[in-house]
């Protein structure tokens, strides 16, 4: 066994190895989900009447099916029509997911295409004051600030992945969801421990042979979601593959100890 050539080629891309049972994603016994009906499970009805149904079934969203693949606790901080502004403003605040009992040792957050839809202001990383939360601009830059600042006063430990909106070959939004991909980027850039999963540039496209497999009308199907739940988990191993030294003490997050000679 080459067990450099196997964990840590210099040219191996995210997603060129798909995982299926978590990988190096089981290293966390709990994580958060942030997100829209995309993280929810959202299955979407049509009746005789051509009269259309959204349906949050959490139990089909990728991250249920990541807790049942590395045994980890999972919680679904989302639901359908989520936005940065409704997480931050009411949602979170409504159903207790600032308190300290949800704490996690990392968080997935995947919001932004409801920002575009609605043509919401996405802004810019300067909406967002590092030092205080509450200076924030009312835009998607500064709301999505705001969750990771929020989340990192309830863990300053915590590992946190940012999802880009995958190419579903839309040419209307194509340069706002390629500013919203920029935009998550320089934000990555200022907080610590914070990483990207880049599904626009990585994530296979999402034409009309990917979604005649694997959605139910303008949702994922429930393949759909245990394919994007792999595909997160193959990213995220990925990312601790090729940045070992920031993961050595993930068992500590949480916990009263910590190994003063290793990076946090």
């Amino acid at each position: 066994m080459n067990i450099n050539e196997l964990f840590f080629s210099k040219n191996e891309k995210p997603l060129d190895k798909y995982i299926t049972d978590g990988g190096f994603c089981g290293i966390f016994r709990t994580i958060g989900c942030v997100g829209d009906s995309l993280s929810s499970g959202e299955m979407e009805s049509l009746d005789e009447n051509n009269e259309k149904g959204y349906h949050d079934y959490y139990e089909y969203s990728w991250g249920q099916f990541i807790a049942r693949n590395i045994g980890a606790k999972v919680y679904n901080f989302s639901r359908g029509g989520m936005t940065g502004e409704e997480y931050c403003e009411t949602f979170a605040k409504a159903n207790n997911f600032w308190s300290p009992k949800f704490e996690c040792q990392a968080y997935i957050i995947a919001l932004g295409v409801n920002e575009v839809n609605q043509k919401k202001e996405l802004g810019s990383v300067n909406d967002i004051d590092v030092n205080d939360w509450h200076n924030n601009k009312k835009t998607f830059a500064g709301y999505y600030g705001q969750i990771i600042q929020r989340l990192k006063e309830i863990q300053p430990k915590a590992k946190f992945f940012l999802m880009t909106v995958p190419d579903d070959l839309d040419k209307e939004n194509e340069s706002e969801f390629t500013k919203h991909q920029s935009i998550i980027y320089q934000i990555s850039d200022i907080f610590e421990n914070t990483y990207v999963l880049d599904f626009r540039k990585y994530a296979p496209k999402y034409d009309s042979d990917f979604k005649k497999n694997f959605y139910l009308g303008g949702h994922l199907n429930a393949s759909g979601y245990l394919l994007t739940a792999h595909m997160i988990e193959s990213y995220i191993d990925y990312i601790i593959r090729h940045n070992m030294e920031d993961f050595k003490q993930t068992a500590f997050v949480g916990k009263e100890f910590h190994n003063a000679g290793e990076k946090w």
